[in-house]
């Protein structure tokens, strides 16, 4: 995509999607406050957290190609959505000591956390094969795993133009909609 086809709010007015041809990493981690008066409990992890993404945007070798931030559902949960290059480069962040995370995972067990469980930590990684995704943004600033340096993006036409024909389980003309711009 060239900045010509954005507009003035970085939107690509069109369908489009993200291409990568190798293998990369989904990673979900957030936290959920139990016991909101413990703030002592969770107020540390929840200020880290930040910190350590913008640790790991400082550093374009880290492994990290995007993070992005969500909360909910209710006000109790907080996270990030990660895409990451390996699930090596993940290993190796959450485990080097001389980085803010494994310090802080090594204080929240040391902490208490048999005995309080006033703030609940989680993560999900999932490793992803480049023939076994597929996205999709219409009418967006490039996002999610769009917006990695790392990842083209492409028309979302053709083959692109559907889930499964992104999948590539159909041809891309099987959209149930007449304007098939979306889906």
């Amino acid at each position: 995509m060239t900045e010509r086809e954005r507009n003035t709010d970085g939107v690509i007015e069109r369908k489009i999607a993200a291409d990568r041809d190798d293998e990369f990493v989904v990673f979900h981690i957030g936290l959920r406050i139990n016991a909101l008066w413990k703030i002592h409990r969770w107020l540390p992890i929840f200020l880290i957290a930040p910190r350590m993404v913008r640790e790991l945007v400082s550093d374009p070798e880290s492994g990290l190609l995007g993070s992005r931030t969500v909360v909910g559902p209710g006000v109790r949960n907080f996270g990030f959505v990660q895409y990451w290059d390996s699930f090596e480069a993940l290993r190796d962040y959450a485990r080097d000591s001389g980085r803010l995370h494994f310090p802080a995972w090594q204080e929240y067990y040391e902490d208490g956390t048999k005995d309080d469980a006033a703030v609940g930590i989680w993560h999900e990684t999932y490793i992803v094969d480049p023939d076994e995704y597929e996205t999709v943004y219409n009418n967006m600033p490039p996002f999610g795993l769009a917006a990695s340096e790392t990842t083209d993006i492409i028309p979302a036409e053709e083959q692109h133009n559907t889930a499964a024909g992104r999948l590539g389980h159909t041809d891309g003309s099987d959209s149930p909609l007449e304007d098939s711009n979306v889906g």
